[in-house]
């Protein structure tokens, strides 16, 4: 049986979604077509804190998915600009499970991960299959992939 880990940019795949749908990403259809017939070794989902309590129902929700939800604070700083990304993270996670796994799934369609598919396909010879929304999912990440899958219809709520 495959060995994947699956890696979702919660905050990308939320915006995504949303701006092109006015949907939300079902994560219990995503996670039922991702895993059929494969061992999930790992399947981690980056978000943001909140003390919102939709928001904590959500991760609570995640997690009864079978995601181990990894949780930053959102930081706003003096100057009024803001940051709440995990790339860093995802990145890391990616590189120290591309080893034990046969693929990595990632969910997002922010171009700055092409660098890190590269360099696992190069590194460790692993594909890397991508899940985004078509028209917002950065091109360089698209011909960077393994295996490309559009979020569409079937993946929303």
């Amino acid at each position: 049986m495959e060995n994947i880990a699956i890696l979702v940019d919660v905050q990308n795949v939320y915006y995504t979604t949303r701006d092109k749908y006015r949907s939300n990403f079902d994560y219990n259809q995503f996670w039922y077509v991702a895993t059929e017939g494969r061992n999930v070794v790992a399947a981690n989902a980056y978000a943001i804190s909140s003390q919102d309590p939709k928001q904590r129902q959500f991760h609570h929700i995640l997690r009864g998915v079978g995601f181990n939800v990894k949780l930053k604070p959102f930081i706003q700083r003096r100057d009024g600009s803001a940051k709440g990304d995990w790339d860093v993270g995802i990145a890391l996670d990616a590189i120290e499970l591309a080893e034990t796994v046969d693929t990595i799934v990632l969910v997002s369609g922010d171009g700055d991960f092409e660098i890190l598919v590269e360099r696992i396909k190069e590194r460790f010879g692993k594909p890397v299959e991508v899940y985004g929304v078509p028209g917002l999912t950065a091109q360089n990440l698209i011909d960077s992939a393994s295996k490309f899958v559009p979020i569409e219809k079937d993946f929303l709520l």
